[in-house]
């Protein structure tokens, strides 16, 4: 319980408009001092460029976030220095709505991503169920990578498991 305290309270939140996405799990955001944030989306993981469904992936993430604000709540970086954290952004057809759209929480919905169990543990207990009920979800749905008789995580296929 004091860890979830400790995580909780070190949290912050970096506002800025995405001005590029790297895949589906990775975005650029500008703040409003013009720096540039390397964005890692927490608690997913997207198929590589090269992966099946690696392009779309990328395609959804452009269409979830480029060119809008988002709020990035996050509390680490992680060993390319990028911030790790929850991308938020407004849902689309909604100018003057709330920032209540989880952009991984989306990816995990129409199947371009993988829940990162192995990370479970740095999400909130309410996020890594919705993100572990959205990819039973996909899966049993049969959408998206899942479509794939047996598609290949993105961390096997970094270690060469092509």
């Amino acid at each position: 319980m004091l860890l979830m305290v400790g995580i909780g309270a070190s949290a912050e939140t970096l506002t800025g408009r995405v001005v590029g996405v790297a895949d589906g799990d990775t975005i650029t955001v500008l703040d409003a001092n013009r720096e540039q944030h390397k964005i890692r989306l927490g608690g997913i993981d997207a198929p590589e460029k090269a992966q099946p469904f690696g392009q779309r992936s990328k395609q959804s993430m452009s269409t979830l976030v480029f060119g809008k604000e988002v709020d990035v709540q996050w509390n680490k970086r992680d060993r390319y220095q990028r911030i790790v954290g929850k991308v938020m952004v407004q849902p689309s057809g909604c100018p003057t709505c709330p920032k209540t759209l989880d952009a991984g929480l989306a990816q995990l919905t129409v199947a371009l991503a993988w829940w990162y169990q192995k990370y479970a543990k740095e999400q909130s207990t309410e996020d890594a169920g919705r993100y572990e009920f959205a990819e039973h979800e996909a899966r049993a749905k049969r959408v998206g990578l899942w479509a794939d008789g047996q598609p290949i995580p993105p961390w096997d296929w970094r270690k060469g498991g092509r």
